[in-house]
């Protein structure tokens, strides 16, 4: 799932910004719907709206040639918002910790989708990291191995695919596509590892949501990425 995510990404910004920005979107409400179930929260719909709001917020707030000057205010915003909705519960706020970090996860994972939409000037970076994403998606879930072979093997196919983009597309240059392959891997056979066990990533809305953090998280890894190897 994952790795079809990661191609949607991709498909996305080789048509255009808005189809881009349509598609990070579309991932927040999704990511939204289903982080509570995967975490377990209390009083799912309000973590949901906290979730949209502040991923919506952190699309919008990268529009333009600002770059990710106004995203700190919207990170101060979800996290307000996080305390906020534990404030209107109803319900004895049982695991108050749990639930108000559970959000607050949350809030920071949706926010790093904005780094695919703040990097599309380099569409051809984007292209690349969420190729090499797929794939690493693709290899982590088909090996029959765990642990650190998975790791190991996951990091050194997305290593090679991102090398080989690097090689042939114009934008990107063969240490932008190795860096881009290389985090592609780490991020996603880490997740596997941390979602693989977790009985509520079995469930229909938590494992979609599971799929989709690394998708979120690699959009702003890509961002530094680009920002640092250039």
């Amino acid at each position: 799932m994952t790795a079809a995510l990661a191609a949607l990404v991709a498909v996305a910004a080789y048509l255009g910004e808005v189809p881009l920005v349509a598609v990070s979107a579309v991932l927040v409400l999704v990511f939204a719907a289903g982080w509570p179930s995967l975490v377990e929260l209390p009083w799912p719909a309000g973590a949901a709206v906290v979730l949209a709001v502040v991923g919506l917020g952190a699309v919008a707030a990268v529009l333009g040639d600002d770059g990710l000057a106004f995203l700190p205010f919207v990170a101060a915003g979800g996290l307000i918002l996080s305390f906020v909705r534990e404030m209107l519960r109803r319900d004895g706020r049982a695991h108050l910790v749990e639930s108000l970090c559970g959000t607050a996860g949350g809030v920071f994972i949706v926010m790093c989708v904005s780094g695919w939409v703040a990097v599309y000037s380099g569409e051809g970076v984007v292209v690349c990291a969420a190729a090499t994403l797929a794939v690493a998606s693709a290899v982590a879930a088909a090996l029959p191995w765990r642990g650190w072979a998975n790791v190991g093997l996951t990091v050194g196919a997305a290593v090679g695919v991102g090398s080989a983009i690097g090689g042939v597309l114009p934008q990107v240059d063969l240490a932008q596509g190795l860096w881009l392959g290389a985090t592609a891997g780490v991020v996603t056979a880490s997740l596997h590892v941390m979602f693989e066990r977790l009985p509520s990533a079995r469930t229909r809305t938590g494992g979609l949501s599971a799929a989709l953090v690394p998708v979120l998280v690699g959009g702003m890894l890509v961002h530094v990425v680009a920002s640092i190897v250039v």
